[in-house]
This record gives structure tokens, C-alpha cells and sequence, in this order.
């Protein structure tokens, strides 16, 4: 399978140069935005939507000391819960002088729309907070539904923010960073039928290099999906934010999911798989924001340059969190580790950080998320992007 990335690619290239007559010097993804602001913007809300990366607590009743969906929780974020546990969104915002709340908390087919609210009437302008752990695209059925998860998807969390508000606002300053849960889709379908590919030659049923085909008419199928996706989240932006006022709007890009932790519960040969999806994603979705007055922030980017500062960070392969503590202090119920439940403060009985694990100099908390340091260099390198297009 090592060869597939590069086939796959070259596959994708000759369909497109077929679809474009052989002869359209055009290369999808070479365009850039345009038009977007140049001026700072006045800023009275952060609005963004998203996956788990930009969650600021939608499933914190799932992690109720007391079991019943009540507070206190022990989780709530996907990075090193705990006093002071912030996640980039919350941060950004907090840097310039604005609160944002989720703008619903819920688990389990039970949810309270802008629970912030109900606290203190004041903050009822603050949930604009729409990113949901396990949210896709478009498709509803997120990753973690079956088991309770809400997993609105993008293309509804606009919708919502629509039918509260009418319109986007000058003053919004509006974040869109989505589609990784949808590679976690296709990776998944890609998996399960290179399984039954593998297996069936292995048993000699097939030869070898039908094998191969159908492998790579697999990988080709998972890229056309991403693809789709991608065209389907800029359609969104396009006619659902800046087509309803959205004027300050960043589009940020998927990270590589080969470069995470995650990957090493993958086989090595179906690693460069996550990468092309992460690549065929991004490419698609800033063909799509060609000529838009969007900005482009580069999260590939920026991941690849926190992973290499040895200065920032000292750890960039382990988790923080301990998949065996959440495991016992969840009492079974939760056994891959994720930082939902993972809680960083010392001498609790449900801290379910890795001995020796530092929540500053650690990137990761899991396999995907970042710890409270990795949100903050996240936040800190987003509004350098921000300062560099002159909005802040």
C-alpha cells in the first residue's frame, strides 16, 4: 500500500485533466480568497463553528461527578480539563475582551440551548460558541451518536445561528475550522473494505494485483467524499455567512491527522490514507474559496511548525491523558482514552493525566486534541493570523 498515496493522486490528476478536456491549464486549489477586510474590525462576538477542536463544553453533563448530568463535572473539552483549561477559541476571545459560551450543552438526546444564559441573563449574546465534538459536515449522524452524542453538524450550527440572530454582523468575527470528523468517516469505510480486500487475497480468492486495484479504487472513493464535503462546507460559507452578512469571516484548514498520535493505532502502510484525505479536503475547500473574501488560516501548517518547536513543546507523540485512569475512573465506560474525561488537576481522585505528563509542554491530550498548551500556541499563532490580515 505505500504506493497508493502517490497513485491516488495521479489518478485524481488524470480525472480531472479527462473532465477538463486534457487540455485546462487549471489546477484545483491554486486560487487564493480575495476581497476580504484589510481594516481591524470592531469586535463584539467570536462566532465559530466546528468539531471538537473548537468545543468549549457541549457534552460536559456526560462527565457529572455525581453521574446524573448534573454539575460538578469532572470534563466537558476535548484537551486537559481542570482549573484554567481553556481551549483556543475561549482564549482568542478572551484576548480581546469578549466572552464566548457554548451555545448548547446536552448529552444523550437531552440538550439546553445557551445554558449560559440561564446563569446570568447578560451573557445571552455570548453562545456563539457551535462547535460540537463528532460533528460532521453535513451529515448528522457524527461520530459518537449512537452513544448520546448531539453532533450537530455544520451546516445546521450555521442555520441555528441564523434563526437566532437573522444575519451575521460586522462586528462577528466568525471562525469556520471543520471536516475531520469526516475523514474519521471515510478512513473508517476505507478500512473496513481494505480488510475485506487483504483478506480475500490472503485466502487466494483474488489475485494480487486485482487486490491492488480494488484497494485503490477504495482510497479513490474515501478522496471523492472528502472532496465532496469540502464543496459542500464552501457552499456554506459562501451563501450561509458571507451571503447573510458575514464580513470578517476565517476559513481554517484540516491539520493531518497522520501526524497525530492517532496514528500509531494505525497500520503504517495506511497512514499516507489520512494524509491525502487531510490534503484532498484542504485542497477542495480552498478551491472553493477562491476569489471569496474570506482568509485562509493554515492549520497543516501550523501544527507541522508546533511540532517541531522543541522549545514550546517537549512532547509531541505521547498523550497527556491516560487511557487506563479514564478507563478506572470512568468504571469502564470510557477505555480510548479520550480527553473528554481527562482531568488534569493534582491530587484528585479523577486526574487522568499520564505520570510525568505536562499539560504546557505536552501538545496532544489524545490522539487528536490538544492539551491547554497546545490550545493556547493554537490561539496565539491564530491571532498572529489575524494581526497579519490587520483585523486585530
Amino acid at each position: 500500500m505505500k504506493n497508493f498515496r502517490a497513485a491516488a493522486l495521479a489518478g485524481l490528476a488524470a480525472l480531472l485533466l479527462a473532465a477538463c478536456g486534457g487540455s485546462d491549464p487549471y489546477i484545483p486549489g491554486s486560487g487564493s480568497p480575495a476581497g476580504a477586510p484589510t481594516t481591524k474590525g470592531s469586535f463584539t462576538a467570536v462566532v465559530s463553528f466546528g468539531d471538537s477542536l473548537s468545543d468549549l463544553g457541549t457534552y460536559a453533563p456526560a462527565t457529572s461527578l455525581t453521574g446524573d448530568g448534573q454539575p460538578p463535572y469532572f470534563g466537558g473539552k476535548w484537551t486537559t480539563n481542570g482549573p484554567g483549561a481553556t481551549v483556543w477559541v475561549e482564549n482568542l476571545a478572551a484576548a480581546l475582551g469578549i466572552v464566548v459560551t457554548p451555545a448548547e450543552v446536552g448529552f444523550a438526546g437531552q440538550s439546553v440551548l445557551c445554558p449560559a444564559a440561564a446563569v446570568n441573563p447578560a451573557l445571552a449574546s455570548s453562545c456563539t460558541g457551535y462547535g460540537q465534538g463528532g460533528s460532521r459536515v453535513t451529515d448528522p449522524n457524527g461520530l459518537g451518536k449512537a452513544g448520546g452524542a448531539l453532533t450537530v453538524p455544520v451546516k445546521t450550527q450555521i442555520a441555528n445561528h441564523l434563526a437566532r440572530y437573522g444575519s451575521f454582523k460586522d462586528s462577528d468575527l466568525i471562525f469556520v475550522w471543520a471536516g475531520h470528523n469526516d475523514i474519521f468517516v471515510q478512513f473508517g469505510i476505507f478500512g473496513a473494505k481494505a480488510a475485506q480486500i487483504q483478506a480475500q487475497a490472503a485466502a487466494g480468492q483474488i489475485p494480487e494485483d486485482q487486490a491492488k486495484n480494488l484497494l485503490l479504487e477504495a482510497q479513490l472513493a474515501a478522496q471523492e467524499a472528502m472532496k465532496q464535503v469540502a464543496i459542500e462546507l464552501g457552499g456554506y460559507i459562501k451563501k450561509e455567512i458571507l451571503g447573510k452578512g458575514g464580513k470578517y469571516v476565517a476559513v481554517v484548514n484540516l491539520v493531518d491527522i497522520a501526524a497525530t498520535p492517532f496514528s500509531s493505532v494505525v497500520p503504517a502502510a495506511a497512514q499516507p490514507v489520512l494524509t491525502t484525505l487531510s490534503e484532498i479536503f484542504n485542497l477542495w475547500l480552498r478551491d472553493e474559496m477562491t476569489g471569496q473574501p474570506v482568509q485562509w488560516v493554515d492549520a497543516m501548517a501550523l501544527f507541522k511548525e508546533l511540532r517541531a518547536d522543541s522549545a514550546r513543546f517537549t512532547n509531541v507523540t505521547v498523550p497527556a491523558c491516560d487511557a487506563a485512569k479514564i478507563a478506572a475512573i470512568t468504571g469502564g465506560a470510557v477505555t480510548d482514552g479520550t480527553s473528554l474525561f481527562c482531568n488534569a488537576t493534582p491530587g484528585v481522585p479523577f486526574n487522568g493525566l499520564r505520570d510525568g505528563a505536562d499539560v504546557q509542554r505536552w501538545l496532544f491530550a489524545d490522539g487528536v486534541h490538544p492539551t491547554t498548551g497546545g490550545h493556547k500556541a493554537t490561539s496565539d499563532e491564530f491571532a498572529k493570523a489575524l494581526a497579519a490580515f490587520g483585523w486585530i
